[in-house]
């Protein structure tokens, strides 16, 4: 009764093989072949998409105050302008209101700029420092005095960075090269090859 049993698989795995022609069998194999790699690139797609929108969440999280903090830098440099005018010897001879005003906005500076800096937002770091031209928007180059050609002289306005980028570009001044004269500057040119010799 086994015998019986398996008799007719036989002749059933042979009907699905005389079914199928190997062309066809082999056509299917490639078919499946086919969309597993279309599975494959639809899950890819997929995870970049999903890796996309979280870099996009991440800086928009990030980044949501730039147009706020670039406003609010203004009140900043007013601030710091307004403390700049008033040299420290005048401030000793002020009466006590306007010392006791001056105290006001000086707190009123160092507690924006803690704001600022706990929302990401930095003062670009200028302190002998040389000129970055990703950092720095150069306003005019003075003599050196003292210092290598390329350095900041002078800080113009703060620049700020939010997270990793630029906010705003430091104004400054940078310090000049040596000066050469015109006879210095001939013998140090090159040469020129004239073409066509």
């Amino acid at each position: 009764m086994a015998q019986n049993d398996n008799e007719p698989r036989a002749d059933t795995d042979s009907a699905a093989s005389d079914e199928f022609p190997t062309d066809d069998l082999e056509q299917l194999r490639a078919e499946v072949t086919g969309l597993k790699e279309k599975h494959l690139r639809a899950l890819a797609e997929i995870e970049n998409t999903r890796r996309r929108a979280e870099r996009d969440r991440l800086d928009a999280s990030q980044y949501a105050v730039t147009r706020f903090a670039r406003d609010i830098l203004a009140v900043s440099d007013n601030l710091q302008r307004a403390l700049a005018h008033f040299p420290p010897e005048a401030r000793a001879e002020a009466p006590a209101a306007v010392r006791a005003v001056l105290e006001g906005v000086e707190a009123t500076e160092r507690q924006l700029a803690a704001t600022l800096e706990r929302h990401g937002v930095r003062a670009i770091n200028t302190t002998d420092a040389k000129f970055d031209p990703h950092l720095h928007q150069a306003i005019a180059e003075v003599p050196a005095d003292g210092k290598p050609p390329g350095s900041i002289v002078d800080v113009v306005q703060s620049g700020y960075v939010i997270s990793d980028r630029l906010l705003r570009p430091a104004m400054v001044t940078v310090a000049r090269g040596a000066d050469n004269s015109g006879a210095n500057d001939a013998q140090a040119a090159p040469p020129t090859q004239q073409s066509g010799s």
